[in-house]
């Protein structure tokens, strides 16, 4: 009974993405065969539901596969009547616990099994011809990756959208707990009935290991996530953990600079390009990167419209990627550059052959002390400068404004006015840019910095700052001091002791005009993004004492703290 803006917001925006931007609305035309709820049976004996549509002859066909826990699309279903029509047979599964199929629902649990299982069913079922291809977005996009390791001989393409392959790297980035993601996705798919208000201060409840029994209804999950902080056997149970040269399928890769899967999107791809053991898929994985956050092809993300461009045509991209790989139908899939790129600030799409882009120039930009109010940002190292200070108090943690994000708090680019007006965020402006900068690849901040905390974070943030005085995000990034030498080792802090810290902004492609500046933000919360540190160096979840901080950061010539930007010649 989830009120219908949360339902909105927890389930839909994590959607069956499927082989169009929309889903069209429209009735199934004569000659197409819908059955609805055929159970398949897995390894186990569990049967899964799923709704299939046939086109007219007598086969056999090729078989586009989804999989998701969003429930199944009817016979009216209009894509059905667009693939059916050029030849395919179209099924959509419940994933196990959910819609009408059997098994207890334990996300990510048991896709890569199930996933595998229901592609050997529809194989040697005789309107199939034996080739099947995958899609659908974000879970959707998960459940196609989750089977892709050794995958089964039926299982010819895939086309994921905002799509992720190992579900630790949803729940934690750089140490810190995804909140507002994990617990909001994860108590509305769970069924826990919350308004927008309600979830607000659901985030703020403490101690998080015990996060679910707010709720009358028991989710196990939501306490498993916080139990497992650190990349153990729970996690490989629910990823495919980072077996990229048991991948030999080839893929089509879509997402977006502000989706929360931004980064992976494009590691999958590329880990396969780097590992597989097959030729013919490293040769085939694609990236489609778009300015779009969790729904792609729009042309606008937060407050920024990035123009005509950038809505991009989605469906026609997977039914030329599908008509190539199943039907064997020339569509030019083979000149497709493995990266599609838009360049934003510059709003346009640009071809590349690799990531990062070879003729990258990592450039560094330093952390320098004010020329007046905020501090500056320079190609120049730092001599004896002053560190600043702020001071952290996770009872009133900087909120999150736009981003990667997808539950709970807004998404894409926003004046980031609101946020740097605050005493808790240090900002570093360069001068204004003499001529336009290109920066398009991975983002890193080296960041020296001491804190009176056993344990605390550090955040960092690319922000794109206009002439006109408003200033949008890029990416951002953040780090758990307790994991800032290895993340499989926690070790607390000695008060007052400097110490380097990397924070990984994760990637963006972005043309800084002349007359732009360069902006950096640093503090410690983005909230509630991620979970606040309560400073106290308690183990993780179990507190709920919250101390201040003073942190201290430092740009001098033994501390040189400073931003790294992939910069691309023009």
């Amino acid at each position: 009974m989830i009120l219908s803006r949360f339902r909105i917001r927890a389930a839909c925006l994590l959607p069956m993405v499927f082989l169009a931007h929309a889903l069209l609305a429209g009735e199934a035309t004569n000659g197409t065969f819908f059955e609805a709820d055929v159970m398949m049976p897995m390894r186990d004996g569990t049967k899964l539901a799923a709704n299939i549509w046939k086109p007219e002859g007598t086969g056999p066909f090729p078989v586009i596969l989804m999989r998701s826990p969003y429930g199944k699309m009817d016979e009216k279903w209009g894509e059905a009547k667009r693939y059916t029509t050029a030849g395919y047979v179209m099924v959509v599964q419940d994933c196990r616990g959910r819609g009408k199929s059997e098994g207890a629902w334990d996300p990510f649990r048991f896709d890569g099994a199930d996933g595998f299982d229901t592609q050997e069913w529809i194989g040697r079922q005789p309107w199939c011809n034996g080739d099947i291809g995958t899609s659908g977005g974000s879970y959707v996009g998960w459940t196609q990756w989750a089977a892709t390791p050794n995958a089964s001989r039926h299982l010819k393409a895939m086309a994921p959208v905002v799509p992720f392959g190992n579900s630790y790297e949803l729940a934690y980035v750089g140490g810190a707990f995804q909140l507002s993601l994990m617990m909001g996705w994860g108590a509305g798919v769970g069924g826990i009935a919350l308004s927008q208000e309600q979830m607000t201060k659901a985030f703020r409840y403490l101690p998080l290991n015990t996060f679910a029994s707010q709720f009358e209804k028991k989710v196990p999950y939501l306490t498993d996530w916080v139990q497992h902080p650190g990349y153990d056997d729970y996690w490989k149970q629910r990823g495919i953990d980072y077996r990229y040269e048991a991948v030999t399928v080839p893929a089509l890769n879509i997402g977006g600079w502000y989706d929360i899967f931004s980064k992976t999107t494009i590691e999958l791809v590329n880990s396969v390009r780097a590992s597989s053991r097959d030729r013919a898929a490293r040769r085939n994985q694609f990236v489609v990167m778009g300015p779009w956050t969790h729904g792609v092809g729009a042309r606008k993300a937060g407050e920024l419209d990035f123009g005509p461009e950038a809505a991009l045509n989605i469906g026609d991209l997977q039914f030329k990627w599908f008509e190539y790989w199943l039907k064997n139908h020339e569509t030019g899939v083979q000149d497709w550059p493995a990266c599609y790129l838009f360049i934003m600030g510059e709003n346009k799409w640009r071809g590349e052959s690799e990531w990062p882009l070879k003729r990258t120039r990592f450039t560094s930009w330093y952390l320098r002390s004010p020329l007046r109010g905020d501090g500056s940002l320079a190609t120049t190292a730092p001599g004896e400068e002053k560190g600043d200070e702020f001071v952290y108090d996770p009872n009133d943690p900087v909120p999150s404004m736009g981003g990667n994000n997808l539950v709970g708090t807004t998404s894409g680019a926003y004046d980031q006015a609101r946020v740097e007006e605050r005493k808790d965020v240090l900002v570093y402006n360069s001068e204004p840019l003499a001529e336009d900068l290109e920066v398009t690849g991975p983002v890193k901040m080296n960041l020296w910095a001491a804190s009176t905390a056993r344990d605390t974070d550090f955040t960092a943030k690319l922000v794109d700052a206009h002439p006109d005085g408003k200033a949008y995000n890029l990416c951002e990034g953040i780090i758990r001091a307790r994991y800032r030498k290895d993340p499989a080792n926690p070790a607390l802090l000695e008060p007052g002791h400097v110490e380097p810290y990397e924070i990984d902004l994760w990637v963006t492609a972005n043309l800084f005009k002349r007359g732009h500046r360069i902006r950096v933000e640093i503090s410690s919360s983005n909230f509630p993004r991620f979970d606040r540190n309560p400073n106290t160096g308690d183990p993780f979840g179990t507190g709920t004492n919250m101390i201040s901080a003073t942190q201290t950061i430092l740009h001098d010539r033994e501390h040189p703290s400073h931003l790294v930007l992939p910069v691309i010649p023009r």
